[in-house]
């Protein structure tokens, strides 16, 4: 049985925040949608400043789109709403088909799939979790869902899915006593333990897979691509660009210099490697 607790971030914002709020006629507006992988503040919070930066360079204006959860915001790009992602949603079979190109990433170290319990925690071993609760952002959550209940479900261990909206929404549940365990990214496991000051252990670990991908839509030109990824990838080597970064990645406790570097879809082979032999339910 899967189960959606509500994000423990503030539901008043509504069901995207976007920026900015009007444009004059002339203007063409790219809506740009990065999967929730905090709440829907942090998120915001880290992807404004790069996006600001990224129109005042790239003469491209960008708009924020993001829902409430990771699955609203993949909504919208399954819907064509918006023409620029962050995400690693788009890897399947099907989705492939939609024409999505890769640009770029973030230059942070392999993430992976786990499966985490309180430090604390009596759970030692992932047989200890059959018939319990556990955790996850969302459906949506390729590394931190359906990498670790692929595992699972390979192991013959069944669980009581629940989905926290976010990662921090998730492992809020298990903190509070709702769910055993979690599964998750062990990029925002690792920066949400250095935020708040917790520790977990961690029960399992997947392959490594590269960071979320940025990607244009079959929609966009390849001259309006160019001057976003070109955007993007100079951060790191202009002053107030690196600051931004530095500033951003403070407030996620991620790295200072998870900057930005070109990609394109070898990159990603891995996640479509997952997909040749993931269960039927996850595909």
């Amino acid at each position: 049985m899967r189960q959606f607790f509500k994000p423990l971030a503030l539901l008043s914002l509504g069901f995207f925040c976007q920026l900015p709020l009007t444009a004059s006629a002339e203007e063409t507006v790219y809506r740009f949608s990065p999967v929730n992988q905090y709440d829907i503040n942090l998120t915001a919070a880290y992807w404004n400043p790069i996006i600001q930066y990224v129109s005042e360079k790239s003469g491209v204006k960008l708009s924020l789109k993001i829902g409430r959860t990771s699955a609203d915001t993949t909504s919208y790009v399954l819907a064509k709403e918006v023409e620029f992602v962050f995400s690693n949603h788009l890897f399947s079979p099907e989705r492939e088909k939609l024409g999505w190109r890769v640009f770029g990433r973030r230059n942070t170290p392999a993430i992976q799939g786990q499966i985490v319990v309180p430090s604390d925690s009596q759970i030692t071993s992932l047989q200890q979790l059959k018939d319990q609760s556990v955790a996850f952002p969302g459906p949506e959550a390729f590394i931190a869902y359906k990498v670790p209940y692929a595992h699972l479900l390979n192991q013959n261990i069944s669980v009581n899915v629940l989905f926290g909206g976010n990662m921090n929404g998730a492992i809020a549940q298990m903190i509070a006593g709702k769910v055993v365990a979690v599964g998750g990214n062990s990029q925002l496991i690792d920066a949400y333990a250095n935020r708040e000051k917790k520790s977990f252990r961690v029960l399992w670990t997947s392959e490594p897979y590269h960071d979320l991908a940025l990607m244009a839509s079959s929609k966009v030109s390849d001259a309006t691509m160019k001057a976003v990824a070109t955007a993007f990838f100079n951060m790191k080597n202009d002053p107030k660009g690196r600051e931004i970064l530095h500033e951003a990645a403070a407030k996620t406790g991620m790295d200072k210099d998870a900057y930005f570097i070109p990609a394109d879809d070898r990159d990603y082979a891995s996640y479509k490697r997952f997909y040749q032999s993931a269960p039927a339910s996850l595909k």
